[in-house]
């Protein structure tokens, strides 16, 4: 099971730049997931193929991940790749695939000197041993780190992620392991792919789509939903920003009144 990571103490830069944003330090979400939806929709209103977008989506993967480490997020979770993407043209996957292994290497310096741990859900099978072996070192490299927590779920679905915790299950109760009465939301909360990490605060969704496309179903049960028109290509820090002071202003009820 994966462990929590413990949130770092804001440090008077950190609340001087909330304070600049014009965000609370006590309404910020300490858990932020997003569904990166519009890179093709942004490429095809340019002229462009669908591929440019992709590639443009990085830069604000990049934006995003520095500004919540700036910001004091606890985690960032980004839907990189679900299990219904391997549908995509194989000239897309490819270069999707190409893209994924160079943000990796790229992008490990930068985690390293953030102090992000790096973390990955999702199923395994599919994926490359070029990009497995990536994934793995930043893992590995950034074991230690105290920071903020960047997960990229990566060939994920939340249904496939369910069956799997059913099975995990299943098979401690045949063992013996588990008393099937014993099976409540903590345990499968600790069959998950997600297992020891806090459910998110927020999620957010780029393009105006109104729905969670098998995105931590489970998880997502009392998480504050914001939808913006703007393609991901187009999301940026000030987008970012206005997301989490709308988060601010909402009042979390989890099921009781105020």
């Amino acid at each position: 099971m994966q462990q929590p990571i413990a949130n770092p103490r804001f440090d008077a830069a950190t609340l001087g730049r909330l304070a600049e944003a014009g965000l609370d330090p006590a309404r910020l979400p300490a858990h932020v997931a997003v569904i990166m939806d519009g890179n093709g929709r942004w490429a095809k209103q340019r002229g462009l193929p669908r591929v440019e977008g992709h590639a443009r989506g990085v830069q604000s993967v990049r934006a995003t991940v520095e500004e919540c480490c700036r910001l004091g997020v606890r985690q960032l979770t980004l839907y990189c790749f679900s299990s219904e993407n391997w549908k995509r043209p194989q000239n897309e996957l490819d270069f999707l695939m190409a893209l994924l292994e160079q943000y990796l290497i790229e992008e490990r310096a930068e985690i390293l000197r953030e102090n992000i741990v790096f973390r990955t859900i999702g199923r395994r099978d599919d994926l490359s041993p070029a990009v497995l072996r990536q994934i793995d070192e930043n893992v590995r490299l950034s074991a230690d780190n105290t920071g903020m927590v960047l997960c990229l779920a990566i060939n994920y679905g939340s249904r496939t992620e369910l069956v799997d915790a059913v099975r995990t299950l299943a098979r401690q109760v045949r063992q013996g392991a588990v008393d099937p009465e014993a099976v409540d939301e903590a345990a499968i909360s600790g069959a998950l792919y997600t297992a020891g990490m806090p459910d998110p605060d927020l999620l957010i969704r780029t393009a105006g789509e109104m729905r969670v496309s098998n995105f931590l179903l489970w998880q997502i049960s009392y998480a504050e939903l914001w939808v913006t028109e703007s393609c991901w290509p187009d999301f940026d820090r000030d987008t970012l920003r206005q997301a989490f002071r709308d988060y601010g202003h909402r009042e979390r009820r989890f099921g009781g009144l105020t």
